[in-house]
């Protein structure tokens, strides 16, 4: 193996002497007579081996293995000395010298001691490019991964695992369980378990709590290491960061609830998905959907869910005020403006600055204020009733109506450039007949709500109940299935509601059969044949059931006129 060799040495003649000899046996050598040059020397070259004296006129070998350590050189440095003692061995060897060479210096030793730290160099160097392998890799996989020795210290660690588990500059060597914390004691649980039981474990998506503001939810897996000869050597314990993951698919995959949004349905699942498409961009939205559907609702998860969240919602419903009065609410007015304003008073859109304004029923205002809001959504600028000077204005404007805008372009009645400036992006709310898939969300969300607000301890609904829910057309959606399930439970002090606590409504004009607690099915199946005259159709939808299941109980029961 021809090597570069660096000879430190203080005496010109010792210099020469090991240049000749290893020069002679195939070697490149360089020479230096101090520390400094010798310094200098491995700035400039890749040495394979360095000789070094003790004494180096008013320094030490000691000295230039100790700056040596500093630069991180890793090749072998063999010590040369004519007086050699154990407190300079202990320390040469403390710092890395690889080994003694004493004077006077003959040419087969030189020669025996080079190529035996060479041949370590050699192996040194195939372990320094395997390490740099394996380091490249550890940079470049996103899982963290963190070994440790038989005793529980850390040996590496590679960048994710730093990052994800948020661990101090000074992990090398010390204790696991005093470094990688969480809150919930997982990390260092699946640790000692694979150190004490030696065999792998495996944790799906658990939930590590690093501070108060910083959780992650993470996939563990930990192995142990053993060597070729079966020596146990400690384990390593890989990271797989999955909390984006976990997020999409809670917020993507078959979302049951968004913010206080209740439902399950394809048509909601699209519904949210344009919410947050939306939620950080400043266009005007408008929001359609039949009344009770919950166009409120809508307009509070685009605010929720966007940067403008820090800021004020204000929403004005647009059909419960004067036209006069509307406009002095929105624009503000200052004093004497009209009669009774004394003093300046700012309007729902300066109020709004910096968050969202909501205008409910929008379809239904004047000609006059439409023409006011166009200028306001175009030049973002209000004035007060009362007053010329514009106020700059920065609101989110979303505006919610029932009403079909386009075929009040088409008579007339709206101005069709404030139509499409409001048609930027349009969130339609179906109606509930439309998704009665997520019925039984939204009765399990009021069930607990009203068990809470109204302290009662309902349980559940009757077959019955449920039956007539899916059946009927719920003209006034959401809103109309709250006050219903708010009417039963006033009336309800048991566990089951009942068809008898629900309001005539649901029953098209039709009380349900409400006669003295019936005692059993066919009693109950007798009293409202016998309310309806005996009308099968009639009967069956009071009862919540179909016909064929209600002529089937008849003949059960053996029920007839």
């Amino acid at each position: 193996m021809n090597a570069k060799i660096l000879v430190v040495d203080d005496e010109p003649s010792l210099r020469r002497t090991f240049e000749a000899f290893l020069t002679g046996d195939g070697h490149e050598v360089a020479t230096a007579s101090n520390c400094q040059e010798a310094l200098k020397q491995t700035e400039q070259a890749d040495f394979d081996l360095i000789f070094s004296d003790i004494q180096l006129g008013g320094q030490t070998g000691i000295d230039l293995l100790r700056s040596l350590k500093e630069k991180e050189v890793t090749c072998p440095v063999i010590m040369v000395t004519g007086f050699p003692n154990m407190e300079t061995a202990t320390e040469a060897v403390r710092l890395g010298a690889h080994d003694y060479l004493s004077k006077p210096v003959f040419r087969d030793d030189l020669l025996k001691v080079t190529r035996s730290a060479l041949g370590y160099r050699k192996l040194q160097k195939q372990t320094e490019t395997y390490q740099t392998h394996i380091d490249a890799i550890l940079r470049c996989v996103e899982e963290g991964i963190i070994s440790v020795n038989q005793h529980g210290e850390i040996v590496s660690c590679n960048r994710a695992a730093r990052e994800i588990c948020g661990l101090p500059t000074d992990w090398q060597g010390r204790p696991f369980q005093q470094v990688v914390w969480d809150q919930e004691g997982i990390l260092c649980n699946v640790m000692q378990e694979t150190l004490a039981s030696r065999c792998e474990q495996q944790i799906n998506r658990k939930k590590c709590s690093f501070s108060e503001e910083r959780s992650r939810m993470l996939t563990l897996a930990t192995a142990p290491l053993v060597d070729k000869q079966g020596d146990f050597l400690g384990a390593v314990l890989t990271l797989r960061d999955e909390t984006r993951l976990d997020s999409l698919e809670r917020d993507l995959k078959d979302r049951r609830q968004f913010q206080t949004m209740v439902g399950k349905s394809a048509d909601m699942q699209s519904l949210y998905r344009l919410i947050e498409d939306l939620a950080d961009l400043p266009s005007t939205v408008l929001i359609t959907g039949e009344t009770g559907t919950g166009k409120e609702l809508v307009a509070e998860a685009l605010h929720a869910r966007s940067e403008l969240k820090t800021g004020s919602l204000i929403k004005v419903n647009c059909v419960a005020l004067s036209e006069n009065l509307l406009e002095s609410e929105l624009f503000g007015h200052v004093r004497g403006a009209f009669t009774g304003a004394v003093k300046d008073r700012k309007g729902r859109f300066e109020l709004a600055q910096g968050g969202t304004i909501l205008l409910d029923e929008f379809g239904d205002i004047s000609p006059q204020m439409q023409v006011r809001l166009l200028r306001v959504l175009q030049e973002k600028q209000v004035e007060r009733v009362g007053d010329s000077t514009p106020i700059n204005v920065n609101a989110r404007v979303v505006a919610a109506t029932n009403q079909d805008l386009a075929e009040k372009v088409r008579e007339g009645t709206f101005r069709e450039d404030l139509y499409y400036r409001l048609k930027v992006m349009t969130l339609h709310l179906p109606p509930l007949r439309d998704r009665r898939e997520d019925l039984p969300l939204l009765q399990e969300h009021f069930r607990k709500r009203f068990n809470r607000e109204l302290n009662r301890n309902v349980t559940g609904f009757s077959p019955e109940v449920v039956n007539l829910f899916m059946k009927y057309a719920w003209p006034g959606n959401v809103r109309q299935f709250q006050h219903v399930l708010e009417h039963a439970f006033i009336r309800c002090h048991s566990a089951i509601i009942e068809l008898k606590h629900l309001p005539p409504e649901v029953f098209e004009g039709e009380e349900p059969a409400d006669l003295a607690e019936p005692v059993d099915e066919r009693q109950k199946i007798y009293a409202v044949l016998d309310r309806t005259d005996w009308n099968k159709a009639k009967a069956a939808r009071l009862l919540g059931i179909d016909r064929k299941t209600l002529y089937r109980k008849m003949d059960r029961w053996n029920i007839v006129p």
